[in-house]
């Protein structure tokens, strides 16, 4: 018996990664590479989440709710980098079963609950451009906190119902993964046993937590886009679309580069670009966001200035 009570049938005991594996000789330069893209991302996001501490400014929902996509961005990247890292300094790039099962549970629930983050501050970005004078009530601390709760438990039961449903194949092999990471329809590809459940409950987790969460986003800022179109200064309708144009930025970079990742033809694509647009999926869409929420935003550079002066 093994990891998630996983059966006797599975005959794999660890898989190989062929990512990467084109290019044997450039191995220390990726090796570099991500190792900066995950230095900075760390420092990024630890960074963005000391400043909504430090700063009475920041002490505000939006904040939090940052705060809080800082977390998940570190818990994003380090369930596939790490790994990643370690891979390149070895002939043979595998990962144990095991392992295989712990990091879809990660990655899964990471993602998962970055959907429903981003649809809860996009709410949160509805009700201060549509309804300001009732925002004290509608995004109260309680409500919050109940948000940011419910998006982490959407994660975690979406990632729990995968990785269960996961167990059950059979893999007999091959055991090869053309991949640097461990993702369900990728050991679906590996079993031979019935995967008619497995993709039934994926393509209705697909709906629930990435289309609905991506709509209820979208028409929200058809509501805040609205909304700011009847201001009638300029220099309002600019202040109000600042408040919204970092998360919006986000909510493009993530769900773009997720459509891409997985709605693509899996057909008439070779590897390296298989790897390429997972790369900009898993590991430079969480480095970008602090550094998207920073570059305009004069209360986050304050509270940035105040934590260097402070060292």
């Amino acid at each position: 018996m093994t990891l998630f009570g996983v059966s006797n049938q599975t005959h794999v005991t660890e898989f190989i990664f062929l990512g990467f594996s084109n290019h044997s000789s450039l191995q220390g330069i990726f090796f570099l590479v991500f190792l900066t893209i995950y230095l900075t991302t760390l420092l990024g996001n630890m960074l963005m989440m000391m400043a909504t501490r430090v700063s009475p400014a920041l002490h505000t929902p939006m904040y939090y709710f940052l705060s809080n996509l800082s977390f998940l961005d570190i818990c994003y990247t380090s369930t596939t980098i790490p790994v990643m890292l370690v891979n390149f300094f070895r002939e043979k790039k595998t990962i144990s079963y095991e392992g295989c099962l712990s990091q879809i549970f990660f990655f899964v629930t990471c993602a998962g609950t970055e959907c429903v983050l981003l649809a809860a501050m996009a709410y949160d970005r509805y009700v201060a451009i549509c309804r300001p004078l009732q925002y004290p009530v509608l995004m109260s601390v309680k409500v919050c906190v109940c948000l940011v709760a419910g998006s982490w438990l959407c994660g975690l039961v979406n990632s729990v119902t995968h990785t269960a449903l996961t167990t059950t194949l059979t893999l007999c092999g091959p055991n090869q993964i053309s991949h640097f990471l461990c993702d369900i329809p990728l050991l679906l590809k590996l079993s031979c046993s019935d995967t008619s459940v497995n993709e039934s409950v994926l393509h209705v987790a697909s709906a629930t937590i990435g289309l609905s969460p991506c709509l209820f986003t979208a028409g929200s800022y058809v509501l805040i886009l609205s909304a700011i179109l009847r201001i009638p200064s300029a220099q309002g309708r600019r202040k109000a679309f600042s408040t919204c144009a970092s998360h919006l930025t986000v909510v493009v970079v993530f769900y773009g580069t997720a459509n891409f990742n997985y709605d693509r033809p899996s057909e008439g694509y070779s590897l390296d670009m298989d790897i390429l647009v997972s790369v900009l999926f898993c590991v430079v869409t969480p480095m970008l966001n602090p550094i998207i929420y920073s570059l305009r935003n004069r209360e986050v550079k304050g509270a940035l200035r105040k934590i260097a002066g402070g060292c």
